[in-house]
């Protein structure tokens, strides 16, 4: 082979698709172990643990108990949830947090002990936080420790295209052997050939409109794994926010659940409160009737959106809890202490995912999967509030140590097919893809959103369909590019949340129909399996 070809072609022992906690974690509990490498879409800091304001729910509290956490999950959940994937994970929560404090992540404190809140669907103050930026905190300090490895190579602005796996190379054995990644810098594919894998890239909120999550949350991990043959799961509860910021400039800017937690009010744009009309735990009820409630409100009476106003609190209660969303709000105009904040709902935390177990183990061999691109069976049918970094540590743990014991087992693929791109050219049409990815979201915000009907899951079905024709037909003809890939995967992930939607013939947590309003006695997880 020649020198040319040969900086397209990499190896490593373990290759982390994803910058997150959860690939993050996973790559400096291997760093002792050989050479890792951690495959960034953006910048090493732009996933989404990075704007997590919330914090991090464990056990940590003396009135606090294992038991009440597990069963705050299994409510949230709405019956769906695995009780043994729950149990698994609040079990590690404080090993996980201590995990953390030993790396260096500046949790607040308030009289030599760190400061709990509390959130919606916790019955004790169990969140440990770094004020209202904990995301920011979490993946500053993790970057640095993996920037300080030597062992540990970042490779920023690379998207994965797709894994290689046994099948595709016609080997008896469907062991995934590494991926096809796009170098954005120098716009060449490149081979990263890998004795492990790991998926932890994150949701898919980005397939609607509005979501609170970055741009670089498209379900590519969901889809890449569906392709390469693993089954996925409930990817009909999709988590919708019930407060994200509506401001003509405002990005995705997400007003954090504890601020409700701390006793801000909604209110109607004439002032009134709308929330103890709905649910006796008015503005502290679970997120997901939150947001159906703002949903129906802002329908019903065709509101632009709803306000969220803490500004009966002391100014400076509010300042020193909120530091952020006050800074952020102020460039806006909006001066939390005396205004009230305008919210709406946004897609915010993909419930489902690639199917795993507790080792974070995927249907094919070498494959794992660990935080929201996964289906572990923690969140069940609606993520209780501040689960989610949780779950990111406590699974890359998990996944680390089952890499560590199969690690003398496996060696590197001695060689990998390079990508073929001899039958394509460069694209004059990029107007079809922005097209495209404008309907896809838009259809899949007025069909497939925060209520839902046979109906609309049927239009945006026939939509999806010819999509996907029109989509396919690009990527076999032109060289794919950040948007195309992209776009692929996102439309493969709206087709099998509208499939998993399809399946549930009931409401139930996030999965709003009106169809069929009422829950069922048993319910079971929506399984979709490639053929």
């Amino acid at each position: 082979m020649s020198h040319a070809n040969q900086d397209l072609i990499h190896s490593t022992d373990v290759l982390v698709i994803g910058s997150g906690a959860a690939g993050l974690s996973v790559a400096l509990r291997l760093a002792h172990k050989g050479n890792i490498t951690v495959l960034s879409k953006a910048e090493v800091t732009e996933g989404s643990t990075f704007y997590a304001q919330g914090g991090i729910a464990a056990v940590l509290d003396e009135n606090d108990t294992v038991d009440s956490h597990v069963e705050d999950t299994l409510i949230a959940g709405a019956g769906l949830c695995h009780e043994d994937a729950v149990r698994y994970t609040v079990e590690h929560s404080r090993e996980a947090i201590e995990w953390l404090i030993e790396r260096g992540v500046a949790f607040s404190k308030e009289d030599e002990h760190y400061h709990l809140t509390r959130e919606g669907g916790h019955s004790q103050r169990r969140i440990i936080h770094s004020d209202d930026a904990t995301g920011k905190a979490v993946s500053t300090t993790l970057v640095a420790a993996v920037q300080a490895e030597k062992t540990i190579n970042i490779l920023e602005n690379y998207i994965a295209v797709d894994l290689i796996t046994g099948d595709k190379l016609g080997l008896d054995h469907n062991r995934c052997q590494g991926a096809y990644v796009l170098n954005l810098a120098k716009d060449r594919v490149e081979t990263i050939r890998a004795r492990f894998v790991v998926l932890a890239t994150g949701g898919a909120s980005k397939v609607y409109l509005y979501t609170s999550n970055p741009d670089v949350a498209s379900g590519d991990g969901i889809a890449m794994a569906w392709r390469a043959g693993c089954s996925v799961a409930n990817l009909e509860f999709n988590q919708f926010h019930p407060t994200c910021l509506f401001h003509p400039e405002a990005r995705s800017f997400l007003i954090t659940e504890a601020l409700r937690g701390e006793g801000a009010l909604l209110r109607r744009p004439n002032g009134e409160r709308f929330m103890p009309e709905y649910d006796e735990r008015a503005e502290l009820a679970p997120r997901d009737i939150v947001a159906r409630t703002i949903d129906h409100e802002v329908k019903k009476y065709g509101f632009d959106c709803v306000y969220l106003d803490i500004s009966h609190k002391e100014p400076e209660f509010i300042k020193s809890h909120f530091p952020t969303i006050y800074k952020q709000c102020l460039e806006f105009g909006i001066d939390i202490t005396k205004d009230a904040i305008p919210v709406v709902p946004a897609a915010h935390y993909t419930c489902g995912g690639v199917r795993v177990d507790t080792d974070s183990k995927t249907d094919i061999d070498g494959l794992y999967a660990v935080g929201e691109v996964a289906f572990t069976g923690l969140h069940g049918a609606n993520r209780m509030a501040s689960n989610s970094l949780l779950e990111c540590l406590v699974y890359a743990q998990s996944a680390a140590q089952h890499i560590e014991q199969s690690w003398d087992e496996i060696t590197i693929p001695a060689i990998l097919p390079p990508w073929d791109e001899s039958q394509v050219t460069d694209s004059d049409e990029e107007i079809v893809l922005s097209h495209n990815w404008h309907e896809l979201r838009q259809l899949m915000w007025d069909y497939v959103g925060i209520v839902r009907t046979d109906k609309r899951l049927q239009r945006a079905m026939r939509r999806i369909e010819l999509l996907q024709q029109e989509i396919h037909e690009y990527y076999s003809n032109f060289k794919v590019s950040n948007d195309l890939i992209e776009l692929r995967n996102l439309v493969l992930i709206a087709e099998l949340i509208v499939k998993c939607a399809m399946q549930r013939k009931e409401s139930r947590g996030l999965h709003f129909t009106l169809d069929y309003p009422e829950r069922l006695e048993h319910a079971k997880d929506s399984v979709l399996t490639p053929n």
